[in-house]
């Protein structure tokens, strides 16, 4: 049983537990998306049957992750399945599973609100706002914001973080960004604010259907 529920994985070479940080950034990118298209649908149709669902979804799955253990979470696994051929990278369980909770809480409250009480405020759409920075940070970036977090509430240093950056090591010279690189991206911010001033009116004018006056000229042919 000890061996079913449990977080993270043993693996050779590593001195705590260990999980995948490839799955786990495919999970988070499924999820932003699911989320996502339900906020659009939200915004734009009124229709907020489909987050509820996701919320269902979501709740159940960070409970299977935290109190069973995230090998049989049904989002990781279809992350798994995703990014099977690329090489695992290992990170610390700890911080995850501390990261995971602040999910967990945030699809708790969403879920009460939207689908129990089937209520939507301020409140709702803040917190949506907020899984969605989180999702969208741990798969753009790879960049864990709750494991950030955690550093402050823990005063033990995390160990094994995504990009090894728990580690204080010296940026290598790719990484290091030049004053000719932050020259060229605040011109280029600069040419897209003028061309912004300069065609604006252009730019808000509607679109037209591009096969609309093609199809008419042939209907109105003798």
């Amino acid at each position: 049983m000890n061996h079913i529920i449990k977080f993270g994985e043993d693996v050779k070479g590593f001195n705590i537990s260990v999980l995948n940080e490839r799955e786990i950034r495919a999970a988070a990118g499924i999820m932003f998306l699911a989320t996502f298209i339900s906020w659009i649908q939200i915004l734009f149709e009124g229709n907020f049957v489909p987050i509820k669902y996701v919320l269902t979804i979501f709740l159940s799955d960070f409970s299977i992750r935290l109190f069973i253990s995230p090998k049989f979470s049904p989002i990781l696994i279809i992350g798994r399945l995703i990014v099977s051929n690329q090489n695992p990278e290992y990170v610390g369980a700890k911080q995850k599973v501390f990261a995971w909770y602040i999910g967990l809480i945030l699809s708790a409250t969403m879920f009460v609100l939207m689908a129990i009480f089937n209520t939507y405020s301020y409140i709702t759409g803040t917190v949506c706002l907020l899984c969605l920075i989180l999702m969208f940070f741990e798969t753009a970036f790879g960049i864990c914001l709750g494991c950030k977090v955690y550093k402050l509430f823990y005063k033990e240093r995390a160990q094994y973080c995504p990009g090894e950056v728990c580690e204080l090591n010296e940026k290598h010279e790719i990484q290091k960004v030049s004053k000719n690189q932050i020259f060229v991206f605040f011109t280029f911010v600069s040419i897209v604010f003028i061309a912004g001033i300069l065609f604006n009116e252009k730019l808000n004018e509607r679109p037209r259907d591009l096969f609309q006056k093609h199809i008419k000229s042939k209907v109105t042919q003798p």
